[in-house]
């Protein structure tokens, strides 16, 4: 079978993921194996998703070698291959697996056919979507409705990156620009949280990166609908819904918010009606915008002000997203996975508004050549921020580097923070000796530093 071919899941047996503990591959792994198929894959580094894929049944090696591919998974008739864009073209297993004439389909290619009989709920957007499809996953499932999802990061509340519901009306899922992925989608309804230019590897000019979430958007079903932040240049011949905080002009605004003694909480206005004091499980300016989308699309959906107000509250975040590591009278140690500037500057506004008195060190990787010198300046300016910055760096993911495109050259820009060139062995060493606020920020493997961060800590 060749790869554009159209494909049914039930043609096939077994299913062979190259770059399975990615967030977004294990959730469609767990998927399959849950429903029946035999899964396995390959990943460059153990992981404790990888673990946990294995604890489940799953195959999973960590070596670019086909021979140690087990024969359940080398028969090209039966074995589905799907591979995530992060995985360079060059792969030996990959390359074996296109040239014994293997079908083979991307990530999204997968995500867009499971979700293609059911409704799915997808949410869209540079900045907020893990965040924002994860909260509205948790709230449908704590309501008479119930969904399936696929989440980029793990859930708080139910500990996975995947739920499963027998019977679910819908699936909500991360509708992803990278490498216009959420393409291949098949929305009923959808959230978009924003549009910042982003990935212009692939996009290559702002112009062209919104014009794909403009496609994005015209795929929505025509019974369908669009929540779609204030302002943002979004039109569609769907029922769309506006929303945004202190937007008067927007269906859904939250003109107040506040944060009074632990609690975070925010006023709604929906038209002519006012719903005060909704309170919210996790702080922040932006994780408000993220929770009024919510509440626009489940008040669409049929949900009840009390099914959303219940969920909202009870809604732990997810993992990665300004999550809590250790707290102290010392010391409040926070985990994040801001990699833009315009989330690292939503992240140090929350924790400003939460901690106004606390000097804030920031541990920061840079994520990708590209987006350290496509938004260089941006970094410079979100950076200069924190009170005291440790640089690590760049992780380079898919790439190779770029000439004069490094973190000494970020290091050098900034002017007025009190700054630190390391390694990440150097940082987790320094970290005993910092106090206030400790942020760990960024998307590459900087989360292997947290645990020890946190030995040294306690």
């Amino acid at each position: 079978m060749k790869d554009k071919e159209p494909f049914t899941l039930s043609h096939f047996q077994s299913v062979y993921f190259i770059g399975i503990g990615g967030i977004g591959m294990s959730a469609l792994a767990r998927y399959l194996n849950a429903k029946g198929w035999k899964v396995g894959g390959y990943d460059k580094t153990a992981s404790q998703l990888t673990q946990q894929l294995e604890s489940e049944g799953m195959f999973v090696h960590y070596e670019d070698d086909i021979g140690n591919v087990p024969t359940t998974f080398l028969n090209a008739e039966d074995t589905l291959i799907v591979y995530t864009p992060a995985i360079p073209v060059e792969m030996n297993e990959l390359v074996y697996f296109r040239e014994h004439a293997f079908k083979v389909v991307k990530r999204s290619e997968l995500l867009g056919l499971i979700t293609m009989h059911s409704k799915a709920l997808g949410v869209a957007g540079t900045h907020g979507k893990t965040t924002t499809s994860t909260m509205l996953a948790h709230v449908l499932n704590q309501s008479s409705h119930s969904c399936d999802a696929f989440l980029g990061g793990i859930s708080s509340n139910f500990q996975s990156n995947l739920l499963i519901k027998e019977g679910a009306k819908y699936t909500v899922v991360e509708a992803d620009e990278f490498d216009r992925s959420f393409l291949n989608l098949h929305p009923y309804a959808s959230i978009i949280t924003s549009i910042d230019p982003d990935h212009l590897d692939i996009y290559n000019d702002p112009k062209t990166f919104h014009e794909g979430f403009q496609s994005y958007a015209d795929l929505t079903h025509s019974d369908g609908f669009l929540v779609i932040k204030d302002g943002l240049p979004i039109h569609s011949n769907v029922r769309t819904l506006r929303y945004g905080i202190n937007c008067p002009e927007a269906e859904y605004s939250a003109p107040h918010t506040r944060f009074i003694e632990g609690e975070f909480s925010m006023d709604i206005k929906a038209g002519d009606r006012f719903i005060a004091h909704v309170i919210l499980g996790i702080p922040g300016l932006h994780n408000a915008e993220n929770a009024l989308a919510v509440w626009a699309m489940c008040e669409q959906l049929g949900l009840t002000e009390e099914e959303i107000r219940n969920g909202l509250s009870s809604f732990r975040g997810v993992k990665r997203r300004f999550e809590y590591i250790f707290k102290s009278e010392r010391i409040v140690f926070i985990d994040d996975y801001a990699h833009h500037p315009t989330e690292i500057n939503a992240l140090l506004q929350a924790v400003r508004e939460m901690y106004p008195d606390k000097p804030i060190t920031g541990i920061f990787q840079p994520h990708l050549f590209t987006r350290t010198r496509d938004f260089f300046d941006g970094f410079v300016d979100a950076l200069d921020k924190l009170d005291k910055l440790i640089l690590l760096p760049i992780y380079a993911a898919r790439e190779k580097p770029i000439t004069e495109i490094n973190s000494e050259a970020l290091f050098e820009a900034i002017q007025h923070t009190e700054k630190y060139l390391m390694t990440p062995m150097e940082a987790i060493e320094a970290s005993e000796h910092i106090e206030g606020i400790l942020l760990t920020i960024g998307a590459g493997d900087i989360d292997r530093i947290v645990e020890p961060i946190k030995n040294r800590l306690t």
